[in-house]
């Protein structure tokens, strides 16, 4: 198979959209959430509860995915087999001579929805005084609609260097970097491994291992020792996805790809604790988006092989110093808010650090205009 970069051309099959409607309407329901006790997460203490779950699948029959197909195919959709694996991207080149390149990574529960929503402004902004990039937007392995990896190995730092070699075969030989999740844990990595090929990153998740006291890189505010406790709840009563995919992605595999109603169950229950809003995911995140989300992943059937993304980085590694140009965005209600101490401690050449007005773990699809004011910021900087 060659190695070169090929365009790609999405088109499901109409019998899997034919599918995906009779499983739908044959689903086998479980009876409601129990009342009384109230843990964890208030409002949806024990998940998606049955009436909201059922009123997005009555949706999900109607839901435009040839639609969603289209903009995908009009941003550069292409494949690339590297280390022996397919590569998805997006691929936008900036009409500005200008322009620099950027890797923008997504995570989990994410997918290539998310980049779709801030790639067209960030490669042609309306103001010519604006910041313009090259944007490149792959798809993690075993994610949306290229390989899914036969062989264990690919962890972050092989990531990493896939997207290395991703860019330079676009001609890309020294990049921005951009991510939150597990693509923020890919764009540490490509800063910590590849000093000499990335020019600066920004991120919204920038994970380190924590000191041995809050106040061990450095004296906390109110808000961040806030923060740290939050972190803490968040580990105890809202990780439990993380353990299961981290060691068990097998056996989530065979329920969710069978059954699309539980692939969006198993989603839905983050766009609903991760993100900003006052008690509907649908007021962060449109329930169009939402479905966008759901049906990338059933269609593309990966809910096994992005889930194994997590047993492949299992304990996930966030030590070694980051010495390249770095921007930190918190954003107020994404689930683990690292203190600026404790980032500065890692990001070693910490260039900006912002506190976000609203928005939580998915920016980019939550608040995609002050995304991109960000990632113009911080690279601004650099």
């Amino acid at each position: 198979m060659s190695d070169a970069v090929r365009t790609f051309e999405l088109h499901v099959p109409d019998e899997a959209l034919a599918d995906l409607r009779d499983r739908l309407g044959r689903t086998r329901w479980p009876e409601p959430e129990a009342a009384g006790k109230s843990v964890g997460h208030t409002g949806w203490p024990q998940g998606p509860p049955l009436d909201y779950v059922r009123a997005l699948a009555s949706a999900w029959p109607d839901h435009d995915w040839r639609q969603l197909e289209d903009r995908l195919n009009a941003h550069g959709q292409s494949l690339a087999v590297v280390g022996g694996l397919d590569i998805h991207f997006l691929h936008i080149r900036s009409s500005r001579p200008d322009a620099r390149p950027l890797v923008l990574t997504h995570g989990w529960p994410g997918s290539l929805v998310e980049p779709l929503e801030v790639m067209d402004v960030l490669a042609n902004p309306p103001d010519p005084a604006m910041p313009a990039f090259h944007v490149v937007a792959p798809s993690l392995p075993g994610y949306g609609f290229g390989g899914k990896p036969a062989s264990s190995g690919w962890n972050v730092d092989r990531t990493a260097d896939a997207w290395v070699e991703l860019m330079s075969r676009l001609g890309y030989f020294r990049f921005l970097a951009a991510g939150g999740d597990w693509g923020g844990r890919v764009t540490a990595s490509l800063g910590r491994r590849y000093p000499d090929l990335v020019a600066g990153l920004h991120t919204f998740t920038p994970y380190v291992v924590d000191p041995p006291e809050p106040d061990g890189y450095g004296r906390l505010s109110p808000l961040e020792r806030q923060w740290v406790a939050e972190l803490q709840e968040f580990r105890r009563t809202g990780s439990g996805y993380s353990l299961q995919q981290s060691t068990r992605p097998q056996a989530l595999a065979y329920a969710l790809t069978d059954s699309p109603v539980g692939q969006l169950a198993w989603l839905l229950d983050k766009f609903w604790a991760w993100t900003d809003h006052g008690g509907d995911p649908a007021a962060a995140i449109s329930r169009n988006r939402m479905l966008d989300t759901v049906s990338f992943y059933w269609l593309s059937a990966t809910a096994g092989s992005s889930a194994r993304f997590y047993w492949e980085n299992f304990p996930p590694d966030d030590s070694g110093p980051v010495n390249v140009p770095s921007a930190v965005t918190v954003f107020p209600a994404d689930i683990e808010k690292i203190p600026r101490p404790w980032a500065a401690h890692r990001f070693t050449d910490l260039r900006s650090y912002r506190m976000a007005g609203h928005g939580g773990h998915f920016p980019m699809l939550e608040v995609p205009a002050l995304y991109v004011e960000e990632l113009r910021h911080g690279f601004s900087l650099m």
